[in-house]
């Protein structure tokens, strides 16, 4: 990339857009325009009326590098810091799983059930919380809800602690590490129990793009060989913790979605689960209420 100072935006754009192209990014147009936008300190919105502007050197050297990078693999997401989700913008670092849009369904299947409950204090645990983006958007979304954000990772907490007090949502989350439910007395004492956990397989994971099995923590991703095991643990640990007539909501790979609506039914403790499919037509939110 030149460092002449007829590098307009617009250039540098459509520059990025066909090199990213052909280094097999899917989405090169979008990657070049949230990056620039970054190195430049403003929205994607503002770069439409910059086109003809020349790049200062500072933001052509700066954006030369994240380019550089993600040309490499590394995900867009964690070059600017930052993803949106569920029209939130949330803190990300390689310590968090990047929030995707497939989980915006777990979130509006839990709502849609809290709106049942005609505003009634409820108990949520979000099982495995990474960056806190569940946690708070449901939070934002549902004040009367208590969340209880859980994560093994101690270093995922803290970046959903950022999450939690950039959107001023401390008085309703609150954050625990911990392995699942394993520090929850076995009583019932939740209405939800919400989780986007690990549920990619061993093979599954070998197969996966560089981007995802390279850079995002394999802690967050994979569930065991089959990509079943955490789920199971989870599903027998929230029959304890459910109140009667509290729900089990979880995301997981419409490639295993037989074997965790089979993991709900063996349980017994639970009414027929319901499957919920996302924008491109894959079995994507499995709940189930407690007996």
């Amino acid at each position: 990339m030149s460092e002449e100072s007829d590098w307009t935006i617009g250039r540098l754009l459509t520059w990025t857009s066909d090199y990213l192209t052909k280094q097999g990014s899917t989405s090169p147009r979008l990657d070049a325009e949230v990056l620039l936008a970054d190195a430049c300190g403003c929205e994607r919105i503002d770069l439409y009326t910059a086109f003809d502007r020349a790049a200062t050197e500072t933001v052509r050297v700066t954006f030369r590098e994240m380019v550089r990078r993600r040309a490499e693999g590394t995900p867009v997401a964690y070059l600017v810091g930052k993803r949106e989700f569920y029209s939130l913008s949330f803190r990300v670092t390689p310590d968090v799983l990047i929030p995707r849009p497939e989980t915006e369904h777990l979130v509006i299947e839990t709502l849609d059930l809290i709106k049942t409950l005609d505003g009634k204090p409820i108990k949520i645990v979000d099982v495995g919380s990474g960056s806190g983006n569940v946690s708070v958007a449901i939070a934002k979304h549902a004040p009367s809800s208590q969340i209880t954000a859980v994560d093994i990772s101690k270093t995922a907490l803290e970046i959903a602690r950022k999450n939690v007090e950039t959107h001023q949502v401390q008085e309703q989350v609150s954050l625990v590490a911990g392995d699942l439910l394993e520090g929850f007395n076995d009583e019932p004492q939740f209405d939800f129990v919400v989780s986007n956990p690990p549920y990619v397989s061993e093979a599954e994971l070998t197969q996966a793009a560089c981007e995802v099995k390279d850079y995002e923590p394999h802690i967050a991703l994979l569930g065991g060989p089959q990509g079943t095991e955490i789920i199971a643990r989870l599903v027998q640990q929230s029959t304890g913790r459910l109140k009667s007539g509290g729900w089990l909501l979880l995301e997981f790979s419409p490639m295993i979605a037989t074997l965790v609506a089979d993991l709900i039914d063996a349980s017994s403790a639970f009414e027929d689960p319901v499957t919920t499919k996302d924008l491109a037509g894959l079995t994507r939110v499995i709940k189930a209420r407690r007996r």
